[in-house]
Formats: C-alpha cells, structure tokens, sequence
C-alpha cells in the first residue's frame, strides 16, 4: 500500500537513512509531493538551503542538466538537496539518466517527481534505481478505499473518525487525497488531538449536511424509508450545485450493482470483502437485500440507467435534475 510505504521512506530519513535517488512516479500525486515536500522542508538547515538546495522544473531543463547538477559538491553541508519537479515533461529523455544513477553522488539527494507517468521497470534505468535508491511507484485510490485511508491518516495524527464521518468525506471529496488531506488539516487545527471526528463536526466545520447526503439517500431508500428518501431528493432538487445528479446516480448504481453482487453470494460471511466494502457497512446489504429481491434489484439497476440517459437529455430534454430523481424514486418504491 502506498502509504505504508511513503510512511517507511519519511522514516528512514528521519533516522538517516537517506538513499541518493528518490524516484517517485505514478497516478498519486499526493504521495509524491508528500515525500517531496519533506524532503524540501527538512533533510536541509535554512542556513544550508540557500547554497545547497535547488528546485528544477522538468519543461525548462534537460536531464544533462539535472545531471550536472546533481554532480555539485555541497557547500559548508553533508547534502545538497536537487528536486525536479513535473519531470514527466522529460519522459521522452529520462532514460539518460541511467549513467548516473549506475554512480549517484553521495554527498546528493536527487528528488524526481514523475507525476501521472511511470518508467518501464525492464529498462536500465529503473534497475539501477532500485539498486542504488528508491523508487516510490503510486496508485490512484479506489473511492471505496478512501474511508479506511481517512482513518489511518487520522490515527496516525493521534485523532479518531466514525465510519459515517468518513464516509461522508469521500461522497463530498472523491479520492482526492490532496483534497482530503487539506480537509483534516482544517479540522486538526479546530480539534483537540484525541477528539473524535463525528458527522456533527464535518457538517458544522466543511458544510456537508450530516442529513441531507448521498450516503444518507442510499439508506434510506436501502431501509424503504421513503419519507425520508423523498425528504432528502427534494433538498437535493433544490441544492442541485452541491448536489449533482452524475453523482447520485453513480452512487445508486454502485449499489444495487454491489447489492446484486450480494444476493448472488454462496458464502455471504466474506461478503465486504466480496463487494469492496467496509465490514461496518454489511449490515446495509443485508437490510436492503430484504427490501429487493435480485429480480427488483435487477430492474432498479435498469431504471437508473434510464435516467442517467434521461439526465442526457435522452427521451426527456429539459426535465429538472430533481424530478428525474422524485420519478426514478417512485419507480424503485413500486
């Protein structure tokens, strides 16, 4: 898992245990501006950055400039610190890098961030890298991974999260790590360390309705509580910049596809890891497998495609986002 990993490289440095080469590369950029980041505000004194730490961007250099570079000796210093930055723009030449890589310079610490790309491990360049440093190869988070990675962050903050919490975090901000992370640096500042992160805290402190959500609709309508459903599509119809029909209807498909996954399982004691969810929120399957037999499930599943078509403008051009969902509503209650 990427964080474990990024964990262990800002350990290792931190113990001094600092390799020559840091290649981070990958779909996250999170990770590697995490790892980057530290690099740049800690392994240098102030005094010593001034001559011995450099930040290069890879659309206005080439690697023979990197190189030199990195060839330097420190100044009054036991590193000097090079970070290219957005060195995917020198995909085309990174493998000229391979020479120095084979013979880093000791006394330098090379930070190439790689963001969105990835060398080919069966060329020269990532094999010497390997030997002769690290190279940090990032994964875009699923969606439904998000919650448990809310949770690790936080522990390791010395903070606490309920599983709505969380939940309610990823509805409103994706995997978007950077996007999370800034958030729980808000409520971090807010909080005493030790406190616990409750939906009370989310909706007063970033405005997302403890209520009136997403994951709030999916249970209603899970549990048959169509006053409840209804309640919170009728907010929505006239909240529709905060929320989007595309994501409700995600969503929603999401889970009656997870649902009938549910309902064809022999063994239903894994079940969250059959579905890709969290333990805590089996229960939820469980009750609305009750609700919808396979066969509804099956037809609900069609009907939200009809409306994702209809939201298009297929079959229905102008029809308010919020009646498209009062419509798909009744359909799936019937």
């Amino acid at each position: 898992m990427s964080l474990d990993k990024v964990n262990t490289i800002i350990s290792d440095i931190k113990k001094g245990n600092i390799k020559p080469i840091y290649f981070l590369m990958g779909e996250e950029p999170y990770y590697i501006d995490t790892i980057s980041d530290f690099i740049e505000d800690t392994v240098l004194s102030e005094e010593e950055k001034s001559f011995n730490q450099m930040v290069l961007y890879g659309r206005d250099i080439s690697v023979e400039d990197i190189i030199s570079q990195a060839k330097r000796f420190p100044m009054m210093a036991e590193y000097q610190v090079v970070i290219v930055k957005e060195a995917q723009d020198l995909s085309r030449t990174i493998e000229n890098l391979t020479p120095y890589a084979d013979n880093p310079q000791s006394t330098t610490i090379l930070v190439v961030c790689y963001k969105y790309k990835k060398l080919d491990k069966r060329k020269k360049l990532s094999k010497a890298i390997a030997k002769t440093g690290v190279v940090l190869d990032t994964k875009k988070l699923y969606e439904n991974k998000v919650p448990e990675w809310i949770r690790k962050v936080l522990a390791g903050r010395g903070y606490t999260i309920t599983h709505k919490a969380a939940q309610m975090l990823t509805e409103f901000l994706g995997n978007d790590l950077a996007k999370v992370n800034n958030e729980l640096e808000k409520l971090q500042l807010i909080l005493r360390p030790g406190q616990q992160i409750t939906p009370q805290v989310i909706e007063e402190n970033i405005g997302i309705s403890k209520d009136y959500n997403n994951f709030e609709l999916q249970n209603a309508i899970g549990e048959r509580d169509v006053k409840k459903a209804f309640s919170i599509v009728q907010y929505f119809g006239q909240n529709q910049k905060n929320h989007p029909l595309v994501m409700t209807i995600a969503l929603l498909y999401s889970f009656f596809a997870k649902l009938m996954r549910y309902h064809t399982l022999n063994d239903k004691s894994n079940a969250a890891r059959a579905l890709g969810v969290s333990p805590y929120f089996i229960k939820d399957y469980q009750i609305a497998a009750r609700n919808f037999p396979i066969k509804k499930v099956s037809a609900i599943i069609g009907l939200i495609r009809e409306t994702d078509l209809k939201s298009k403008g297929v079959g229905a051009a102008n029809v308010p986002e919020g009646d498209l969902l009062k419509e798909l509503l009744v359909k799936i209650f019937n």
